[in-house]
Formats: C-alpha cells, sequence, structure tokens
C-alpha cells in the first residue's frame, strides 16, 4: 500500500513545478502537462518514487546507519530541522561547510574543539581564563554550535543524503557523489536529477509540499527504528533463556536413596581388615 495517495500530494501543492523557460529538459520524464506556462509534475511517479526513497531510509535506519538531512532554504530549515530531531538523524540547515563529507576527519576536528570547551566549562577551567580570553572561546563555542552543532553525533560518513532543492545544495551532492554516498531529494522541474540517486519529483518551494513529503519520510525511519529494537530486544530473549539452561544438553539424573542394607554393602574395607579376617576363619 502507498504511503501517501494523490490527493494528499495535490493538496499540499506538490505538483506545481516552475516556468516553462526555466525547466530542465531531463526533468521532462516526471513532467505531466504545462499549464499558464508552469510545469505540472506526475505524481503517479511522485507516488512510487517516495515509496522508494522510504524504503530505502526504513532499511538504513534499521540497519542502525545514519542519514544527514541537507536543507539550507529558509522555507525548509525549521521543517528538515525538526524532523531530523525527532529520528535523531544529523541535519545542516545552515551553510554547508566546505568538505563536511571529503574532509571529513577535520571536520570532526572541529567537533572535537567544540566538546573540549564544553569540558572546560564543566570543570571550571573556563573561569581561569582572561576576560577576554573566555569572550573569544564564548564566541567560537557559538559559532562551532550553529554550524555544526547538528552533526556531533555523527561519528563516521552517513549511509545516505536526503537534500531539499538540489541547486542549492549542489556542493552537498557533488561531495556525496564523490564518495558514492546515495542522494535521495525533492527534484523540481528546473533541476538536473542526473546525479541523485532516488529522485522525488516535486515542488521544492512550498513549504506544505515540504513538510508532507518530510512526514512521510519520518515515519519510514521510525518504523526501521523501531524493527531494529524488536529485533535487538527478541535477541536479548533468546541469549537470557540460553543461560538459563544447564550447562550440557543430558538429562539430571537423581539416584534413589540406599537402603540400610545397601549402605553396609558398600562399605570399603581396608587391606588389613582382609587379612584379620582371613586368620579368624575356623580351618
Amino acid at each position: 500500500m502507498p504511503r501517501t495517495n494523490f490527493q494528499d500530494l495535490l493538496d499540499a501543492g506538490v505538483h506545481f513545478g516552475h516556468l516553462k523557460r526555466k525547466w530542465n529538459p531531463k526533468m521532462a520524464p516526471y513532467i505531466f502537462m504545462e499549464k499558464n506556462g508552469i510545469h505540472i509534475i506526475d505524481l503517479h511517479k511522485t507516488v512510487v518514487k517516495i515509496d522508494e526513497a522510504a524504503n530505502v531510509m526504513k532499511q538504513l535506519a534499521k540497519a542502525g546507519r545514519k542519514i544527514l538531512f541537507v536543507a539550507t532554504k529558509k522555507q525548509a530549515k525549521d521543517i528538515v530541522a525538526e524532523s531530523a530531531k525527532s529520528v535523531n538523524m544529523p541535519y545542516v540547515t545552515e551553510r554547508w561547510p566546505g568538505g563536511m563529507l571529503t574532509n571529513f576527519p577535520t571536520i570532526r576536528k572541529a567537533v572535537k574543539k567544540m566538546n573540549t570547551i564544553d569540558k572546560m566549562i564543566a570543570d571550571g577551567t573556563f573561569e581561569t581564563l582572561a576576560k577576554r580570553e573566555r569572550l573569544q572561546v564564548t564566541r567560537q563555542r557559538a559559532k562551532l554550535e550553529k554550524n555544526l552543532g547538528s552533526i556531533a553525533d555523527l561519528n563516521r560518513l552517513p549511509a545516505a543524503l536526503f537534500v531539499v532543492d538540489v541547486q542549492k545544495e549542489v556542493n552537498a551532492v557533488k561531495e556525496a557523489s564523490r564518495l558514492g554516498i546515495p542522494v535521495i531529494a525533492m527534484v523540481d522541474t528546473c533541476c538536473d536529477p542526473t546525479p541523485i540517486d532516488y529522485v522525488i519529483p516535486a515542488n521544492d518551494d512550498a513549504a506544505k509540499s515540504i513538510s508532507l513529503i518530510l512526514e512521510l519520510l519520518r515515519q519510514a525511519i521510525e518504523e526501521g527504528l523501531e524493527e531494529r529494537k524488536l529485533e535487538k530486544d527478541k535477541e536479548v530473549t533468546v541469549e537470557t533463556s540460553e543461560e538459563d539452561r544447564p550447562a550440557s544438553g543430558k538429562r539430571i539424573r537423581t539416584r534413589r536413596p540406599k537402603s540400610d542394607d545397601e549402605n553396609q554393602a558398600a562399605v570399603v574395607t581396608t587391606p588389613e581388615e582382609v587379612e584379620s579376617e582371613e586368620e579368624n576363619k575356623p580351618e
């Protein structure tokens, strides 16, 4: 069953493309018609592409991988940030730092610098600095938080990128393509879909359109995370039940108590006692 339907996409204005004179001919397979000089996106294909992208995101989340959300345009920033936070995924909604992916170790050093400043504040070292130094460190911390705070938990390269407006985030798409990281993106009629691995033909300017598609993808990630949690719980249950079993697979046999006669017969005699008994025997 599709995650959305034609009417929901229509109500959100997902079908509105750009002016005909601004179109990219490579988007022709996803265009339904032209009306009043504006291209109309084929929503039937959008439904299929949303399902395809959602399934990919679900499987990545189920495998415990991270998906980096990228959207620096004004109408998409808050929507993307809220959606990514709700499923504990990293996101970039400010300026894309050059070399974010291709020079990832340097970005990690900047994040570690931010963590070091936090430790200084926590252990009181910050208070021992001069007033001017404290001001410089505070400003540095605020700048790092603004640009890199949302990716502080990203310890390795993401498994995929989700992008809103591939024209605006062209640098992010180029870096991902260079490293072979799959890109999932909302692609409007004025954009080139060639470098995108999972194209979602949609209006990437309207807040309603962005919000609807982000909600559908967020739900898919939540499903993947839930399935991952259930599998882990199941593994823990199996391990616990195996620990409760006996070490060997053999049955534990219990002995019946012996009678007094049997206990006496079971008494072990020493060699000396045997010799004395033989001497006392009648000839």
